[in-house]
């Protein structure tokens, strides 16, 4: 891929690894970060050879700080509403990406930050981290899926004080309100992020795909057609390599070799 002006991108056994630079800012989000993220986003959901992806922050202050205050502050209405429009586009395509995503959070995840932190399927914070959606402190609320998401994730009442005060809450917090998964050391962040990632890309990457969609699309379906899509998912399984391979590896005792078809 061409080099990026924000972002630095690098593959490691099957896992891509998407770092935030721009650790003067605090890696805040600006449309041109938020572009560069959209194509590297495409680039990983056309290659079959990637099984997960990690998304993490350069420096140890921030994660992402939020979304580029300076470049938000002289817009007006229409261009508020396109500047929200392109960043749920952006988190979107990540959130909808067939490879499953890892947030490494290192620091700071605040406002867009912590809204990119939750378009990703798993959650890691550092014991510095801080989160939280304090755009109300700024004369606005959420953009890029904050009010959406948040609730989906840790419950109306949870969801509607950290969006009402804009308080940032500690690792041990997120963790205990269900927005994290783990809390380490800063040490052994990208560690833990990297044995997880690992732990995927070995299993099958049409069934962790699958997987994936099934929940994504299912979440907001009542019981009886969320059912019904895993059953069609599960089903369409049974046409693939992978399920052959698992199944026929599993009565050898042996370890399945994977090839994602």
């Amino acid at each position: 891929m061409d080099k990026f002006k924000h972002l630095i991108y690098t593959v490691e056994d099957q896992i891509a690894i998407i770092t935030f630079n721009r650790p003067k800012y605090l890696n805040a989000l600006n449309s041109e970060m938020l572009k560069e993220l959209s194509d590297v986003t495409d680039h990983i959901g056309a290659d079959a050879s990637i099984r997960a992806v990690i998304l993490t922050g350069a420096g140890e202050k921030a994660f992402v700080a939020g979304a580029d205050i300076a470049e938000m502050r002289s817009k007006n209405a229409m261009e508020g509403r396109k500047f929200s429009q392109f960043g749920n586009w952006v988190l979107s395509k990540l959130e909808n990406l067939p490879q499953p995503v890892i947030a490494a959070i290192n620091g700071f995840a605040l406002g867009g930050g912590c809204e990119l932190a939750l378009a990703c399927d798993i959650r890691i914070a550092s014991t510095r981290a801080k989160l939280g959606q304090p755009e109300v402190i700024l004369g606005i609320m959420p953009g890029f899926g904050g009010s959406q998401r948040l609730p989906r994730l840790v419950g109306l009442g949870i969801a509607k004080e950290l969006l009402f005060t804009g308080d940032m809450i500690t690792a041990d917090r997120a963790r205990e309100i269900g927005l994290i998964n783990h809390v380490v050391e800063p040490s052994e962040l990208l560690t833990k992020a990297k044995e997880i990632a690992g732990n995927i890309a070995a299993k099958s990457p049409l069934g962790v795909q699958f997987s994936k969609k099934a929940v994504n699309e299912g979440f907001d379906l009542d019981l009886e057609r969320s059912l019904s899509l895993e059953t069609e998912m599960f089903g369409m399984l049974f046409s693939t390599e992978d399920q052959k391979e698992g199944m026929t590896a599993f009565l050898e005792k042996r370890k399945p070799v994977y090839q994602g078809k």
